[in-house]
């Protein structure tokens, strides 16, 4: 069967109405016999359709409605994305997740960016879209965790005199110590709803040692309550500066290039991620490895394919690591 392209067969509903065999050639579907009022009950039965028509577009359901069969093609292949976003915390009511923990999803994992600058070719919020993708797909692959909202304010330097990545317009710092704080009170608020193990997740290198001290501190204050522990995952970041540099070093790229913020290694995450966090003309462009313009490398030969061997390489290292420590915790009876 010819493959479906889900989303063009949304626009072509939405846009105008059609004759089903003109929106389905659009769409690049092959013509299959109906079964609208069966399959559009089946869809409400197997959705929640308010969710599912908020998420896809109000044209969605009279699209499968008049499609049928095909209807049910459509949903098999956004199905996978349904899953990952039915994780998110921010994203459910509270007794979905009061029965998502009951039923087993103990894990909550806290994600962690920031918002700062990425030179004159990435936007700012580059490592929050990154480190929800990369949670979600983290997620989808534990089975048992849910996703918290990205922290998008962390440490990014002193704001006045202003340091760092505070010289460019738009970042936002905050000091070490409210950082601190917001991570306890979030580790507190999940242990007081169930969850077992809360899960740092930073995608940003300054505050490593910020999680790996809080998490230090509430397991040290939990030790006689075995019921939760908080794990600052160092892995998730250091494999973006050891074994991904790596694997671009064998491919043939410099330490110039591979750079340190917002280089070939930096800016291929992104595209990997989001290819909309980056501005590809400017990219190309010399002036994007200049680093009076915030920039430690050179991005002209980024691209999505090599951010992918990093972007496996995170979710891979950061699953096993989770999968580890929860059966060690589990097999020693806390």
């Amino acid at each position: 069967m010819q493959q479906i392209d889900p989303i063009r067969l949304c626009r072509c509903v939405a846009a105008a109405p059609m004759a089903q065999s003109d929106a389905m050639a659009v769409a690049g579907v092959v013509a299959t016999p109906t079964i609208g009022a069966f399959t559009a009950k089946l869809m409400q039965n197997t959705f929640n359709s308010r969710r599912f028509a908020a998420r896809l577009g109000a044209s969605l359901l009279p699209a499968v409605k008049a499609f049928g069969l095909v209807g049910v093609l459509l949903l098999s292949q956004l199905a996978p994305a349904m899953a990952a976003a039915n994780n998110r915390l921010e994203e459910m009511t509270w007794t979905e997740v009061r029965d998502r923990v009951a039923s087993g999803s103990t894990t909550i994992l806290i994600p962690i960016g920031g918002t700062e600058q990425n030179g004159l070719h990435m936007v700012l919020g580059k490592h929050n879209v990154r480190v929800r993708v990369l949670a979600d797909e983290i997620a989808k692959h534990l089975g048992n965790a849910l996703v918290a909202p990205v922290m998008a304010y962390v440490p990014e330097g002193s704001i006045s005199p202003p340091v760092a990545h505070m010289r460019y317009a738009g970042t936002v710092s905050i000091s070490d110590a409210a950082f601190e704080s917001m991570l306890e009170s979030t580790a507190r608020s999940f242990k007081q709803h169930g969850f077992r193990d809360v899960v740092f997740l930073g995608d940003h290198g300054s505050y490593q040692k910020n999680e790996e001290k809080v998490a230090q501190r509430l397991n040290r204050e939990w030790a006689k309550d075995p019921s939760c522990r908080v794990h600052a995952l160092l892995d998730y970041y250091r494999v973006t500066q050891t074994t991904y540099v790596a694997a671009l070093r064998a491919k043939g790229f410099s330490e110039g290039e591979i750079g340190l913020h917002a280089g070939l290694a930096d800016t291929s995450l992104a595209l990997a991620v989001d290819p909309a966090l980056v501005r590809k003309d400017a990219m190309t462009n010399a002036s994007s490895a200049d680093k009076a313009l915030g920039v430690s490398g050179d991005p002209r030969k980024a691209t999505a394919e090599l951010g992918q061997i990093g972007v496996q390489q995170i979710i891979q290292t950061s699953v096993a690591a989770i999968v580890g420590f929860t059966r060690s915790k589990r097999d020693s009876g806390k």
